[in-house]
């Protein structure tokens, strides 16, 4: 199945530029999309993400890049569904180790959440390199490398991050935001 979803996303490779929305103060409840880049060993891939987070669960939407849908990831209740395109079900306790199992990659979603906010996930330990700005430049963080490359003009929002962790590259473009109530 991983292979399918690589070879798919080479297959329709191609990004269209949207204008990110304008971007308040993020809450803690938001919804993103955006694109997104993975290589893991010898392999690659880019499609869109669309995702949906409050504090008790997680909705990510992973399609190719014309926007057919490949995986769909709910972490809700302590337990992570993966769902794939030939509507195959997956389950785990946690998001890494069943995208791993499933794509092949890991998907840091238990940091994630801040990260796409600027700043260190709390009570858990990092490094930290700060921009002339004071944001967030790079962070290392439960065995990721967390590079933030553009900010969305001076509102403090992370624009473009690329995630690291061994044999794995993560690059995240993010077009829109929006606060959940």
């Amino acid at each position: 199945m991983r292979h399918l979803f690589f070879l798919l996303c080479l297959l329709l490779a191609g990004c269209a530029t949207l204008e990110p929305a304008p971007v308040g103060p993020i809450g803690e409840a938001f919804h993103l999309s955006g694109r997104v880049a993975v290589k893991y060993g010898s392999e690659a891939a880019s499609g869109k993400i669309s995702w949906q987070h409050d504090s008790g669960s997680d909705e990510l939407l992973l399609s190719t890049p014309l926007g057919q849908g490949v995986a769909r990831i709910v972490r809700s209740d302590g337990m992570v569904t993966l769902t794939t395109s030939d509507h195959k079900l997956y389950q785990a306790s946690d998001v890494e180790s069943l995208t791993e199992q499933v794509l092949g990659w890991r998907l840091p979603l238990a940091g994630l959440p801040d990260w796409v906010r600027g700043r260190a996930t709390p009570g858990v330990a990092a490094k930290t390199r700060l921009d002339q700005a004071q944001r967030l430049a790079e962070l290392r963080q439960s065995g990721w490398l967390v590079e933030f490359l553009a900010y969305k003009g001076d509102s403090g929002v992370p624009q473009q991050l690329r995630l690291s962790r061994a044999d794995v590259e993560i690059r995240l473009v993010i077009d829109q935001w929006r606060n959940a109530p």
